[in-house]
């Protein structure tokens, strides 16, 4: 009789059988696993990268007031919270939540579409034509979104990439020669332009998901988005045209 056969062992692995089959995944892992969970780990995560880009926005805008304002403004943003947060924990605190915000959005975003493509297999036999410019090109949008950060932190946060000799301590300067460079402009533009896009579609989806939408607000929300996504790339892009035209210098 082999070792398996004993009462007393069969007894142990039919208990271990059915304690791992009883075993049932957490709540997390169930609302992650959902489509609804991943819509909605998106739209969270999406309006807190679109709460920061506002905020950055404004602060951006306060190179048109000089060297000296937007340089006190930069090393504000290390000094927030002392003597409580020591220097740039803050900053941080901020970067630590965006970088996760991004990953839950990217993640959620890609494995959504892989969910989509595996549930039609076959192309559909007519397009459908009712996808806005802005739906189609979502993914594509994205893509360029997350080269561009990449591009930006090499650029003006840590200097590996910056035109000319990148100066610590002195973001004014380095803002101007980047956007004295003509790649330096295309690069921002056509990010900002597809921000633009993502926004716009992004702000309006969100608030479906999150359940804010109805038949009798549908309109004022896409009014929303279509300001929103307007005011953002308007006031990102003026920096750079700034620069061109001489404004900032």
């Amino acid at each position: 009789m082999s070792w398996t056969d004993r009462p007393g062992v069969r007894s142990v692995l039919r208990m271990a059988l059915a304690t791992r089959t009883d075993r049932r995944p957490s709540l997390a892992r169930t609302v992650w696993d959902s489509t609804v969970g991943k819509k909605t780990v998106m739209a969270v995560s999406g309006l807190i990268m679109l709460l920061y880009l506002v905020v950055h926005m404004i602060g951006n805008l306060k190179i048109f007031f000089g060297a000296g304002e937007f340089n006190h403004y930069a090393h504000w943003l290390r000094t927030v919270g002392e003597p409580f947060m020591h220097y740039e924990w803050t900053l941080w605190l901020v970067r630590i939540v965006l970088v996760v915000a991004v990953v839950a959005h990217a993640t959620s975003a890609y494995q959504l579409s892989r969910r989509d493509i595996r549930a039609r297999p076959s192309k559909y036999v007519h397009k459908k034509a009712r996808a806005s410019y802005a739906t189609r090109t979502m993914r594509w949008g994205g893509v360029i979104l997350g080269l561009f950060i990449v591009w930006h932190i090499l650029d003006l946060t840590t200097g590996t990439v910056h035109s000319g000799g990148f100066q610590e301590g002195h973001p004014y300067q380095n803002v101007v020669d980047t956007f004295s460079t003509w790649y330096g402009n295309v690069i921002y533009v056509v990010a900002m332009l597809a921000l633009g896009l993502h926004v716009r579609h992004g702000f309006w989806s969100a608030a479906q998901t999150l359940g804010v939408g109805s038949r009798t607000r549908d309109r004022v929300l896409k009014t929303a988005a279509d300001v929103l996504a307007l005011l953002l790339t308007a006031g990102f892009i003026a920096v750079p045209v700034g620069v061109m035209t001489g404004v900032v210098s």
